[in-house]
């Protein structure tokens, strides 16, 4: 079974999304039959950040509300956050175009750690206050899953995985992704949004049981004399 996943690094409910999405996996009697796929998407393309400003106030200006409004919203998802078991640290997180760690995404799928970078990437973020925009960082951050920070600085800076990034996104618009995080499961179901973990389990399985049908029963369209492990009629 394919799951494709669109997600962006800053989007708090991705990192929601991919805990509530994990449970269900781990519950799932073939998830190693499961083959997943991180695809990129940027909720602000566009965004240049500001030297000093604090994530509040990056979330209030793109909202056009006060900060204090936005504190608020990430005080929520500071909660929203807990029940899934992670400690989001907003005052510590540097506002960040991702595109490159988008890119660096893509270069870990390339030597098989795909799922490794985004982890990384989303707790580097969220969890530790780390500049997603600094070269230095996300070749440290690749180093520490095991990749070669060289190379890994090397392919950011040539853009050596940049279209990919746009393949993504324009493949997200043909589909209508409006929103992430967007699960795609075979080509098939979508489920939009950190859904609950009951709800991506119930699609494994039906997604699973179409695929793999289990054999019917013929049904009975006439009974007469025949012969059987204990003898004839």
């Amino acid at each position: 079974m394919k799951v494709e996943i669109w997600s962006d690094v800053v989007c708090p409910f991705c990192y929601v999304g991919k805990r509530k999405f994990e449970k269900a996996l781990g519950e799932f009697a073939h998830q190693g039959d499961v083959q997943i796929e991180w695809k990129s998407f940027q909720l602000t393309p566009d965004f240049v950040p500001t030297p000093g400003e604090n994530i509040h106030a990056s979330l209030a200006k793109k909202k056009g509300v006060p900060e204090a409004e936005g504190r608020r919203m990430n005080d929520y998802m500071t909660q929203v956050a807990k029940e899934v078991g992670l400690d989001y640290q907003f005052d510590k997180a540097i506002p960040a175009n991702t595109f490159l760690a988008h890119q660096l995404i893509h270069f870990g799928a390339h030597q098989g750690r795909q799922d490794a970078m985004k982890e990384r990437l989303f707790a580097a973020y969220y969890l530790e206050g780390q500049d997603l925009n600094s070269l230095d960082t996300l070749a440290n951050l690749a180093a520490e899953i095991g990749l070669d920070a060289t190379a890994a600085r090397q392919a950011l800076e040539a853009g050596t995985y940049a279209n990919e990034v746009r393949r993504d996104e324009y493949e997200a618009q043909q589909i209508g992704v409006r929103g992430v995080p967007f699960f795609v499961f075979d080509d098939k179901y979508a489920v939009s949004g950190a859904q609950p973990s009951e709800v991506f389990a119930e699609v494994l399985d039906k997604v699973w049981e179409e695929s793999h049908p289990t054999k019917a029963q013929p049904t009975m369209l006439a009974d007469g004399p025949a012969c059987g492990p204990d003898g004839c009629d």
